[in-house]
């Protein structure tokens, strides 16, 4: 069994998809692949669910077409940080996230959570790009 952390920002559903999409593409059978698809809430005075994250719908459409299993996951914090925090919970294999499009400086100011999973990982991480726009 090969586990994968997907962490998924509830701002772009082309970007889940994205993610859906490459691990369905992962060289390993689809039967064989569980997608363990996460969302931090930074803030959740209402009590939201992961299962109600846009995102998180359109990632499982695209991992469950493709037949592979899919778990729901879910923290409140700093998404980089909680991100890390489940892989270690699930004993993931690997890391998926996608980052959006900025130019190096803006990384700089504003950070990056993409940035973060990558630099404190254990395992591997897989960066999927934003999907170009039409």
């Amino acid at each position: 069994m090969y586990d994968v952390l997907v962490g998924i920002d509830n701002a772009d559903d082309g970007r889940a998809t994205a993610q859906g999409d490459a691990i369905a593409d992962l060289p390993a059978r689809a039967d064989a692949v569980t997608a363990h698809l996460c969302h931090v809430f930074r803030d959740n005075p209402e009590g939201a669910s992961v299962h109600q994250i846009a995102a998180v719908r359109r990632a499982r459409e695209a991992l469950e077409d493709a037949g592979v299993d899919c778990v729901h996951y879910e923290a409140s914090g700093d998404p980089a940080d909680e991100l890390l925090a489940a892989a270690t919970d699930i004993d993931a294999d690997a890391i998926c996230v996608s980052g959006r499009k900025r130019r190096p400086s803006g990384k700089a100011v504003f950070g990056s959570v993409t940035q973060d999973v990558i630099l404190g990982a254990d395992v591997p991480v897989i960066a999927v790009p934003a999907p170009s726009e039409p």
